[in-house]
């Protein structure tokens, strides 16, 4: 008895039950383990059947993309709304099920040499709620916000945005289809009825269906395609790793280009043309008023401005659980969704052990009840286990520092995004401009890789899966470089990231790679890698079986690139309680 669901590489996946008895069958449809699912006849693997052997995709030569980004006069990126109607709608979540961020905007931005900041209070931040879409009786009202992005050099243009507001809804029931209208009722202006479902209640056998997974997002016609193919997967949470908009590869009049410094390397600083945020924002809107999205900073968020300030327009445009997860800070955070609990994790804030996020880290994990929330999984930007060339071991300080807390506490999967690299050379390939990196700049260039449980370098199954998703589809084109290839390892000295500084990456003291600073083959932890734009869906099953999927662009809509059972072994791996 076939039973086709979806395809695996290119191949229908079939669940071939006519050896399977009834009650064998209920099993797979309650547990759905890895051995009794089929692909063709081969089971999806689960890391109780690794470590797998690495595995390296040769680039897709079919797949040539559109890394261009969207236009100005692009009719999803204009503003459709008049007066002060909420545009940039958008909702995530809170700490807990009960409470979720509605978050837009009014009022259109300013840019230029002399703009002048709107008042916050001019309009209401008003949201009216409820379960039925004719009787929302339910009201909440939120704070309001403007920033702006200033540079103090002649010449260079001004910003500020339209009225940013954030209301918390608290109360609410779990698993509940909730609908809402935000803005002002007293101007009349309202938008128009949307709609979001409430994350399940917190329990080792509750879990949202379909978690999307996308990094390194953009605004580039490949960003439409990564969309559609993740909005057909139907998701009910989006977690972003970082970088959206990518306004920093621009100048403040518009002109971009794929990198900044190749192309303006005479700029007085790092300029950026915040509209791309307003495009970003209204591009995504049709998705995020309607499934939560979960932000975490990226090195693109940085945009430094007047007085070295940073991460001005991260910070006003996200709502994030801070304060209820116990954060002082927007760079750092946690929430659970189900029987999951995420820590979101900034890469480019103090993670040394003295400093705040790593003591609020340490309380966090300390706080989690693992028969309530038995997942634990751990998102930040900067890969630590990326084995291409752009970004290898930049971010091992915050390895040396985090990773054996991560450890201790038994944290399941990582999400990172990232994976960059300087313009050496440009290689006119298949049609399409082709990036070849070697360090010195931030250059991005964006692939997917997966790892076998791992610790410190080695293989250990009680570590976590790594899982580098920065492949969402921004104009930076795709990573083709491995650190492990010949003529390909950077020096020890060019990778430590400049925002963060130090340097803690020296060369390997044990092991295959004993004396060297990177492998002469892809190393033992590197389970699988593929240069491709794309995101992925995460499926937990039950309290130890969850189900991975990552989803190329180039493939039809259901195909599975690669897939794997991560299973829990809580009984072989006791964690912190």
């Amino acid at each position: 008895m076939p039973i086709s669901k979806g395809e695996f590489k290119g191949k229908p996946i079939v669940w071939d039950m006519g050896s399977v008895s009834l009650f064998m069958f209920a099993v797979f449809v309650s547990v759905v383990v890895g051995s009794l699912s089929f692909v063709n006849g081969e089971g999806i693997p689960s890391t109780v059947d690794g470590p797998f052997k690495p595995v390296t995709v040769p680039l897709d030569k079919s797949f040539r993309g559109h890394a261009v980004d969207l236009p100005d006069d692009d009719s999803r990126v204009q503003r459709t709304v008049t007066g002060w109607e909420p545009e940039q709608i958008s909702v995530s979540l809170s700490s807990n099920h009960d409470s979720v961020w509605i978050s837009w905007i009014t009022g259109e931005f300013q840019i230029g040499e002399n703009v002048k900041e709107r008042d916050p209070k001019t309009v209401g931040s008003i949201v009216k709620y409820g379960r039925w879409r004719f009787a929302m009786t339910s009201e909440a009202m939120g704070d309001s916000l403007v920033y702006s992005q200033l540079y103090p050099f002649q010449g260079l243009h001004n910003y500020t945005s339209g009225i940013i507001h954030h209301v918390r809804l608290t109360g609410l029931k779990p698993n509940t289809l909730y609908y809402y209208q935000c803005g002002d009722p007293s101007i009349p202006a309202m938008s128009d009825v949307h709609y979001f479902r409430t994350m399940p209640a917190s329990g080792p056998r509750s879990y949202p269906a379909r978690i999307a997974i996308v990094g390194d997002l953009g605004l580039t016609y490949n960003t439409t395609s990564t969309i559609g193919h993740l909005t057909s997967n139907d998701p009910d949470l989006v977690l972003l790793i970082g970088d959206a908009s990518y306004a920093n590869l621009y100048l403040t009049n518009g002109t971009g280009a794929d990198c900044y410094s190749c192309s303006f390397p005479d700029t007085p600083i790092h300029e950026t043309y915040q509209p791309r945020w307003d495009y970003w924002g209204r591009f995504m809107q049709p998705l995020v008023s309607k499934v939560p999205l979960m932000m975490i900073e990226g090195n693109h968020e940085i945009e430094e401005q007047i007085e070295k300030k940073t991460f001005a327009a991260y910070s006003a445009r996200f709502a994030f659980p801070s304060e209820e997860s116990g954060s002082s800070s927007t760079f750092y955070y946690s929430f659970n969704a189900g029987g999951i609990h995420f820590v979101m994790l900034g890469g480019y804030t103090d993670y040394n052990k003295s400093g705040d996020q790593y003591r609020w880290l340490e309380t966090d994990l300390a706080k989690v009840d693992r028969k309530v929330t038995p997942w634990l999984v751990a998102t930040w930007h900067p890969p630590w286990y990326s084995t291409y060339t752009a970004h290898y071991r930049e971010a091992e300080c915050m390895r040396v520092e985090m990773e054996d807390l991560l450890y201790k506490y038994g944290v399941d999967i990582v999400f990172n995004g990232h994976v960059s690299c300087f313009v050496k050379d440009k290689l006119h390939a298949l049609g399409e401009l082709m990036i070849v990196c070697s360090f010195g700049n931030n250059q991005q260039v964006h692939a997917y890789e997966r790892s076998n449980r791992v610790y410190n370098y080695n293989l250990d199954p009680c570590g976590p899966v790594h899982i580098t998703i920065g492949d969402g589809g921004n104009r930076e084109k795709m990573a083709i470089m491995h650190a492990d290839e010949p003529g390909n390892c950077p020096e020890p000295s060019t990778t430590p990231d400049k925002f963060m500084g130090g340097f803690c990456a020296f060369k390997f003291t044990s092991g295959p790679a004993t004396g060297k600073f990177c492998w002469d083959r892809q190393p033992d932890y590197s389970a699988y890698r593929e240069s491709s734009f794309g995101h992925g869906i995460l499926e937990m099953k039950n309290e130890t079986h969850a189900l991975w999927t990552w989803h190329r662009n180039q493939d039809a809509y259901g195909t599975i690139g690669d897939a794997v059972f991560i299973v829990r072994q809580p009984d072989r791996c006791p964690v912190e309680t």
